[in-house]
């Protein structure tokens, strides 16, 4: 079976890869019977000459490849019909600017595997840039912190090599007497505490946090049965919450009412009470003034994410009383990061431990008959067709 790493086309350009040069020779080791090439690419953050340097093949012609491996979604015009793909198609939520890319990937019998449908049999994600995402939201929210109120001028994450680069700069600012609210309890949620935690911020309790004054900085890491409760009064469960999520009301307000700098690494679910509404965000005892929105749902959960914000523009102010978008660092605003690509900003570091989980996971199964039903879950489509588990797309196919 052969294999070629891709390049990337989608633009803003991605400088990740699935695996890295050191990674697929690890591959290579562990699968010699399968064979390994690699798309020239000017954008990746490993040049070619690495992949070479390696032994493996680098070329603009990779139409004998079995099975294609990318991250983001590969535009129309360059599928090549017949293959296997895995990258981030972006459309099992039935995202309607991708609707064209999944009927292309029909008509060209393609069989697609996304990288989201790659899951355990509970349905749990098994490879995922979550962590990366954590790590650069977290910082990019103490960024703004400290441009808006004048306190320390960190770099951005993209002009640093690595995330030990990142830590080095944290290491350099200290942090005013604020309250943290972090939201999760996912890989991204991890991510954020891995830089509050680098910061040596205290985690305190929600008990404490929401009783408490404390002259140092504080946070507090909270699940949704935290911020969520039933709408009957009774004692909520977390499996019944997410069958159910009708049944319950949002529980936010009171840490709302506590908070400086809100990070948002939650996975917010279809039906779910918002965590806060724009008129939640009008009350005179909404404290929140500067929200890290990793999950980034515009419109959604988190009121004041009007928008996704870019790598380039990362912050934005939201005005709770006209609910318009203003400066930044407007008085009286509260100020956004909403970056939705959170992860390109920190490549190599992303690159690496994507091609960790990808090597763990994915590639055995092309050789062990699919002993853990890894592929079997995640194709999406077969012979022109979608496969059982995913015949809920095919109204979003059809246009309908």
């Amino acid at each position: 079976m052969k294999f070629a790493l891709i390049k990337e086309r989608k633009n803003p350009p991605d400088r990740r890869v699935v695996f890295s040069p050191e990674k697929l020779a690890n591959v290579r080791t562990q699968f010699p019977q399968a064979e390994f090439i690699v798309e020239s690419s000017d954008i990746r953050v490993f040049p070619d000459s690495a992949y070479r340097a390696l032994g493996f093949e680098v070329t603009d012609d990779i139409s004998d490849a079995d099975v294609l491996i990318g991250v983001k979604e590969v535009p129309i015009e360059a599928l090549i019909p017949n293959k296997k793909y895995f990258f981030f198609s972006h459309t099992i939520k039935k995202q309607s600017y991708n609707r064209g890319l999944l009927q292309a990937i029909l008509e060209k019998n393609i069989e697609l595997f996304d990288h989201e449908t790659i899951v355990k049999q509970s349905g749990t994600r098994l490879i995922g840039f979550g962590r990366y995402a954590g790590l650069v939201g977290a910082y990019n929210g103490f960024r703004a912190l400290g441009l808006r109120d004048g306190l320390f001028n960190l770099p951005k994450v993209e002009t640093l090599a690595d995330l030990n680069a990142v830590k080095r700069e944290l290491d350099k600012i200290s942090i005013p007497p604020i309250k943290i609210l972090l939201t999760g309890t996912g890989k991204v949620a991890h991510g954020a505490k891995e830089i509050i935690d680098h910061l040596n911020i205290k985690e305190i309790s929600d008990a404490l946090y929401l009783t408490s004054k404390f002259t140092e900085p504080v946070y507090c890491m909270i699940d949704v049965m935290d911020y969520n409760k039933r709408k009957d009064g009774k004692v909520g469960s977390k499996q019944k919450f997410y069958k159910y999520p009708e049944d319950y009301e949002s529980n936010f307000m009171p840490y709302a009412k506590q908070t400086d700098l809100f990070i948002a690494g939650h996975f917010y679910g279809n039906n779910a009470p918002y965590l806060y509404t724009r008129n939640d965000a009008k009350s005179p005892d909404f404290k929140i003034n500067l929200v890290a929105d990793i999950s980034c749902d515009i419109d959604g959960p988190v009121a004041s994410t009007l928008r996704a914000s870019t790598i380039v523009d990362p912050f934005y102010g939201y005005d709770a009383q006209s609910e318009k978008e203003v400066a930044f660092d407007a008085k009286d605003a509260i100020t956004v990061m909403a970056v939705d690509n959170l992860p390109c900003e920190l490549p190599k570091d992303a690159s690496e431990g994507f091609g960790e989980m990808f090597l763990e996971h994915v590639i055995p199964a092309f050789f062990n008959d699919d002993e853990r039903g890894i592929l079997k879950r995640a194709k999406m489509t077969q012979n022109g067709q979608l496969t059982k588990r995913f015949e809920y797309l095919q109204e979003y196919v059809d246009g309908e």
